[in-house]
This record gives structure tokens, sequence and C-alpha cells, in this order.
């Protein structure tokens, strides 16, 4: 809570086959899960697919590492990551309309 985000009531979910007609956009964290999510999606929903961190404009990598092997300073670094990619995607969004 150091940050002042309470994540407590988050849950993740795999990802559905209704979720490429349903989500204008599905963002992976890694190349390999992108990859997947390509496999799982009819070739008309490429396109909304995508690498969360291409958003960043901070940071020089389009994969978010897991924070799991660099102790808290791992979690420090991809909550940073996370917030840069956030407001580059925000900003695109806003683009777009």
């Amino acid at each position: 809570m150091r940050r002042g985000l309470d994540l407590s009531a988050l849950r993740a979910r795999k990802v559905e086959p209704d979720d490429f007609e349903r989500f204008d956009l599905l963002l992976a964290m890694d190349r390999d899960n992108l990859e997947l999510l390509k496999r799982g999606a009819r070739p008309e929903h490429h396109s909304k697919l995508g690498l969360f961190m291409s958003y960043s404009a901070r940071f020089d990598t389009d994969e978010m590492p897991d924070p799991y092997y660099g102790a808290e300073q791992g979690f420090e670094l991809v909550l940073d990551m996370a917030e840069d990619a956030a407001y580059g995607l925000i900003a695109s969004l806003q683009r777009q309309k």
C-alpha cells in the first residue's frame, strides 16, 4: 500500500473465446502470452491484440518482467512500468477519439 494501491479485490481470469468479440483491445504482458492470444483468436481479431508495454514512453522494452524474481525492487520496477504504459495507453485512446 506504499503507493496507495489496493489490489485486494482484483482477480485474474483466463481469456475466454467471447472476449475477442467483446473487447476492442486485448493486451499481453509478454510475447509468449501474446502468441497464446493469437492462437486463440480468429485472424480478423488479431488487430485487437498487442503488448501492454508498447505504450510505454520511459522503458525500452516491450515485455513486462515477472516481479517475483526481483524481490521488493522488482515489484517497484513493475509498478513503475505499468503506470508508464497505462498513461501511454490512455493517451493513445484519447488521440483516437
